[in-house]
């Protein structure tokens, strides 16, 4: 869980970094140091996402690799079946959660699926999935702990996770986290017995959202004012060339 002062801060020199030209941006957070060497603690905006988004949804899905997708599904999904699946979540039900580069585009994201079991209401599944461009960020482990903290808030005393046994990303993410983990041949179950909620939890789930909301605005911003910005500059190209040709 992050410390809301450091949620604060992050939020405040994104908003710097938003509005700097172009040229001048960082590429981003920096990957993961080697294992064993410490690694200072990045704040990653994570905002829970609607029907609105179900298009980006869908766009991140199709982007992945088919090595991803089959580790994602447990399966080889074709575009069909991922359409199939975005067009299927229930966004009154479930929670879906997203970070999005300063593009706009959902570079991962992750599917807390409450079940529809009336006798299993405490319970919940955990997937999730991170754009090529985007691994080595520890944005699946962000995503998860984000995650577990929605579902304790909700009253879910055990999170489930499915996974091929091949997935050794996720099953590290599902061990480190204290899960048991049983392997059956090619697919592997974690189950997560989750603390009660607190008011620590409650609160933090509200800054930390409140926050990703105002990061995700900033970067709304800032991506309409470079459009504009070069929407004008190229005006001016076309000015400068028309008149440079009917000086000659």
């Amino acid at each position: 869980m992050v410390e809301t002062k450091a949620l604060i801060k992050a939020t405040l020199d994104a908003g710097r970094e938003f509005f700097r030209p172009p040229g001048e941006r960082v590429a981003g957070p920096a990957p993961l140091p080697a294992e064993g060497v410490k690694q200072p603690s990045v704040v990653v905006p994570i905002r829970s996402i609607g029907p609105s988004h179900r298009e980006r949804i869908t766009d991140h899905l199709l982007a992945l690799q088919p090595q991803d997708r089959y580790l994602r599904f447990g399966y080889a999904a074709n575009d069909e079946q991922i359409r199939r699946y975005a067009d299927s979540l229930d966004f009154d039900r479930d929670e879906i959660f997203g970070i999005y580069n300063r593009k706009l585009e959902l570079i991962a994201m992750a599917h807390l699926a409450f079940s529809t079991d009336p006798d299993l209401r405490s319970c919940a599944e955990f997937g999730v999935s991170v754009a090529l461009q985007a691994r080595g960020r520890g944005y699946g482990s962000r995503l998860f702990d984000r995650a577990v903290m929605h579902a304790r808030n909700e009253g879910v005393d055990l999170l489930f996770i499915h996974a091929l046994s091949e997935n050794t990303a996720m099953i590290r993410i599902a061990r480190n986290a204290g899960a048991l983990v049983e392997r059956d041949g090619s697919e592997t179950e974690a189950y997560l017995r989750l603390p009660p909620a607190t008011m620590d939890s409650r609160m933090s789930e509200i800054v930390e959202e409140q926050l990703a909301q105002t990061d995700y605005r900033l970067k709304v911003q800032a991506k309409q004012f470079w459009d504009f910005l070069g929407a004008v500059q190229e005006i001016r190209r076309g000015v400068r060339d028309a008149r440079d040709k009917s000086g000659r």
